[in-house]
């Protein structure tokens, strides 16, 4: 994964309001949401509601399909799990260094 990419997807989840309606997405797993689903769940005004799902499939993180006239949200598991790799490939690296330089 990109630095840039990243950046994208760690910034579409910088807000509290953002947070709750992926983690509702991911409580939902593949089936997904609708807008109304999500709304009920979160109790985020609809225009409100729009901004941030549209922020959040601009970051990646979320996946948008429209299947007659309802919109069904689904979280991206791929995208998710590619920051959290991303986020972590670097785990303790430098304790393991440390400990490899002191033996």
């Amino acid at each position: 994964m990109l630095w840039e990419e990243a950046a994208q997807g760690f910034s579409a989840m910088g807000s509290e309001a953002r947070l709750k309606v992926l983690k509702s997405l991911i409580r939902a797993g593949e089936p997904g949401l609708s807008v109304g689903d999500i709304q009920a769940r979160t109790g985020i005004a609809p225009s409100t509601l729009a901004h941030h799902l549209k922020f959040l499939a601009a970051g990646g993180v979320v996946t948008q399909e429209k299947i007659g006239r309802t919109t069904i949200n689904r979280a991206s598991f791929k995208a998710l799990e590619g920051l959290a790799q991303f986020i972590l490939s670097e785990c303790c690296a430098d304790m393991n260094r440390k400990v490899a330089n002191d033996g």
